[in-house]
């Protein structure tokens, strides 16, 4: 919500839950993982289609979860950049009611800038960073 400029929406849906009728806490991880791919692709960073040509892996997560979510609700996922390094960048995430405005998750991904055709990682593209600084000031992609 405050300083982030881009969310995603996901309505919940049944194969979303677990036995305790709530969404099961892997579910959140694919929830970030689906804004951080549209955020991707709305600042021109991945065309959506080859995965090789992706540019990022995930190195590291952190979740916590701050209240459950349920069937029939839709949540936003809030999404931004946090940090940029030389090889690596973290991402921020919020996962809200789209109603309310509760706040179900925090969670936190490193993601290192990775080629998958030599199996390395690479220096964050400058094209990249400036994308990214661009948008995250507000400024649009």
């Amino acid at each position: 919500m405050e300083n982030y400029n881009f969310s995603y929406v996901i309505p919940i849906r049944y194969s979303d839950l677990d036995p305790q009728w709530h969404v099961n806490n892997a579910r959140f991880l694919s929830f970030i993982e689906q804004a951080r791919y549209a955020y991707l692709i709305e600042l021109g960073l991945w065309d959506g289609v080859d995965f090789f040509n992706l540019g990022l892996i995930v190195a590291d997560i952190h979740m916590a979860y701050l209240a459950p979510i349920a069937l029939g609700q839709t949540v936003r996922v809030y999404i931004r950049a946090d940090r940029l390094g030389n090889k690596s960048l973290t991402f921020a995430y919020e996962i809200r009611d789209e109603e309310t405005g509760l706040l179900h998750a925090r969670a936190e991904t490193v993601m290192v800038a990775y080629d998958y055709h030599t199996h390395q990682s690479i220096p964050l593209p400058q094209a990249w960073r400036e994308r990214i600084n661009a948008h995250e000031a507000g400024q649009g992609a």
